[in-house]
Formats: C-alpha cells, structure tokens, sequence
C-alpha cells in the first residue's frame, strides 16, 4: 500500500469507528442538534464553530484563548453575545437558538457554566446568563 493509499484507509477507519458508536436509528430533527453540540463540546481542540440560518442573525463573541464554543442560529434576526475574554478560565459551551428574534446574552465563566449547552426554540425569548 502506498503512503497515501494507506492515510486515506487509516481516515475511514478512524471515520467508521466514530460512526459506529452512533445508534443512527436514533437520530432525528429533535435529537440532530443536540448530538452535534455534544460531540463538538467533547473535542480537545479549542475554536468557535457558528452556523447561521436564515436573515439577520448575529453573534458577537469575546472569547479568550482556552474557549471552544459551538453556535448555531436557525431562524431570523436571533442575536447571541458572549463574552468570556477577562479570565483565563478553559471553557466549553453550545448555544442553540431555534425561532425568531431570540436575544442570548453570556457574560463570564466559571466552573459551573463550564460544558453548558443553552437551547432556545420558539420566538422573542431572552436569556441573560452571568457566570462570576
């Protein structure tokens, strides 16, 4: 097998095993989201990754270095501040608005919010969250 060859098989197989550990006749439009956040909140790797449906949505995100956030909008003119960036603190956290014009405002980490997964579906909801 050649080098390549060999990388490309090594890839599937890591890919089949993760897939493996997935009961798919359990996924659905209700559990999609949530499967999605918890594999992305599970990783190593620090980083933001924002999904943004529909018209007029915004996320402004102040994060420091060991924060790794995964944010999806599905809907229109849904707003999501957070702001995590003066502590040092490692944080993990999934946001998910579903409807519209939701507004999620997160200020602060700590040790309980660490992990946290903030789900919003319907329309004109608030969430104020302050974490010290």
């Amino acid at each position: 097998m050649s080098t390549l060859q060999w990388s490309a098989f090594a890839l599937f197989a890591v890919m089949r095993v993760q897939a493996q550990e997935i009961d798919w006749n359990k996924i659905n439009s209700n559990t999609i989201l949530h499967l999605i956040a918890r594999q992305q909140t599970d990783q190593s790797s620090y980083g933001s990754n924002i999904i943004q449906m529909g018209d007029y949505n915004n996320a402004e995100l102040s994060l420091n270095a060991r924060t790794s956030i995964v944010v999806k909008q599905l809907g229109d003119f849904n707003t999501l501040y957070f702001i995590n960036s003066f502590t040092d603190k490692e944080t993990r956290a999934a946001v998910t608005a579903q409807g519209n014009n939701n507004m999620i405002d997160v200020t602060g980490s700590n040790s309980i919010s660490d992990g946290i997964q903030i789900n919003v579906k319907g329309d004109n909801k608030t969430v104020f969250m302050r974490n010290y």
